[in-house]
């Protein structure tokens, strides 16, 4: 979550009277305005649920007007305060927090509760309708959308909903997951642009629980719906025989074998994002970036128009960062390619080899969802290491709002695969391709950029990796 309050704003109040408004982004859109007393009462109520050795420490109140470099102190000091909570598990996590966001998000976009049909995508372009109030929260709108699709229970865990962007030619530039300090409704609407669309997918990266989706009919129809569609946009790559193959099992409708093949393809599983610009292995090398099997992958255009392929594995990030260069404005610029003044940036640090670790920079307005998708390896890496299981049951709401439809929507099957695009550039691959090593005990070194410790995501991964996966 990249969490700012990039400026501030005097608004007049009932009385007449003015006051500071403070504007916080989330992931370079705005999210709310609040008060400082807004913001105070959060502090509080944080500090009586979990004591005052857990909570950050808030900017003090003061007794006479703010000047103006009083009023940038406290926005940076509430910058801070706000990153803080938000990176601590403890405090980032608890309902507390995110009621406030949300509450404070549906404030701010004065959307009344009330309820309303939400459109939700699957993979294949099938749009499902949904029944839910304004005021649902991200799980709330996910349960929805599983109960119309009948899928179980215990397999809601392993998909997650995005905000995406349709592009001209039918494919969706990946915004954000959407997390649980939203309302999915009020974030795809206060957006006002209608190629911001929300998307049903998996979540998870690693293949083997596929098997677990696809123990029930509708995961596997998700599953078989989301594979193809990720060969037609040329996420997994194919060649003549795989395709004729492939093309084959679709016409029998043996989908469960159509992905078994499909995992042995390269790609397979991974997100494609958008061209960008790298710093690696030389500045200013446009860049194809894609996340699975726990790397980024980079299929990188030198300047002598080669191109080369190298895969940065997760475990070998020491850790990393998201930072913008210039201020945030209030529209969704952060989420437009092209349109956007915010220049976002990805950088981690990666150990290239034995004691020696180099920052890599990735430009690019899907920054943040590359962040996203490194934490998550890293979850999911954690939570198998530990002996722990992705699979969960979700609850049930207490007023038994959930709506399951007389008819049960079914997903259809996608249409039989194009033939492989043949002009799609060949990929001239490293002779020494980064290798998936790490190292335990790296002595913390320092960046010139380096910034302050919460603008940082540490990877537990990097440290559980010994010295004999050198």
């Amino acid at each position: 979550m990249h969490f700012s309050i990039p400026e501030t704003e005097t608004r007049a109040g009932d009385g007449g009277a003015s006051y500071v408004a403070y504007n916080i982004h989330v992931n370079g859109v705005l999210h709310c305005r609040v008060r400082y007393s807004q913001l105070l009462g959060l502090h509080e109520q944080l500090r009586k649920e979990y004591g005052t050795n857990v909570v950050p420490a808030f900017p003090p109140k003061k007794i006479f007007t703010l000047t103006p470099a009083e009023v940038e102190q406290r926005r940076e000091q509430l910058e801070k305060y706000m990153q803080a909570v938000r990176q601590d598990p403890t405090l980032g996590g608890s309902e507390t927090f995110n009621s406030f966001l949300r509450k404070a998000q549906q404030e701010t976009q004065q959307i009344p509760t009330e309820e309303v049909v939400l459109e939700v995508l699957l993979s294949n372009g099938q749009k499902v309708n949904v029944t839910i109030l304004t005021s649902d929260q991200t799980e709330d709108v996910l349960e929805a959308v599983a109960s119309k699709l009948d899928l179980p229970d215990d397999l809601v865990g392993y998909f997650s909903l995005f905000l995406v962007r349709e592009t001209k030619d039918g494919a969706f530039s990946f915004v954000r997951k959407l997390q649980e300090f939203e309302l999915p409704y009020v974030s795809v609407t206060s957006l006002h642009n209608p190629e911001f669309r929300i998307i049903l997918r998996k979540s998870y990266w690693d293949s083997s629980y596929d098997d677990d989706v696809m123990e029930h009919y509708v995961g596997l129809n998700l599953l078989y719906a989301q594979t193809v569609s990720d060969i037609e946009h040329g996420w997994i790559l194919v060649n003549k025989e795989q395709h004729r193959q492939l093309k084959s099992l679709q016409e029998k409708v043996s989908k469960k074998e159509f992905i078994r093949l499909a995992q042995t393809l390269k790609y397979y599983g991974y997100l494609k994002f958008d061209p960008c610009v790298t710093d690696f292995p030389e500045k200013g090398c446009h860049v194809v970036v894609s996340a699975g099997n726990n790397e980024l992958n980079f299929q990188v255009r030198l300047p002598s128009e080669q191109i080369k392929e190298g895969s940065f594995k997760v475990t070998r990030m020491r850790c990393w960062r998201v930072t913008s260069s210039v201020p945030m404005s209030n529209g969704p610029s952060g989420s437009s390619p092209g349109k956007s003044e915010v220049k976002l940036e990805l950088a981690f640090e990666y150990l290239m080899g034995k004691d020696r670790l180099q920052w890599v920079t990735i430009t690019s307005p899907q920054a943040i969802m590359l962040s996203i998708c490194l934490q998550s390896m890293v979850d999911e890496l954690m939570v198998k290491k530990s002996g722990g299981s992705i699979r969960k049951m979700f609850r049930r709401r207490a007023n038994g709002a959930l709506r399951r439809s007389d008819s049960q929507q079914a997903v259809k099957s996608p249409p039989l695969l194009d033939s492989p695009d043949a002009s799609r550039e060949p990929m001239a691959k490293l002779s020494s391709k980064l290798t998936s090593v790490s190292l335990r005990g790296i002595s913390h070194s320092s960046s010139a950029n380096d910034v302050g410790a919460n603008d940082f995501h540490g990877n537990y991964a990097f440290e559980g990796i010994g010295d004999e996966d050198l």
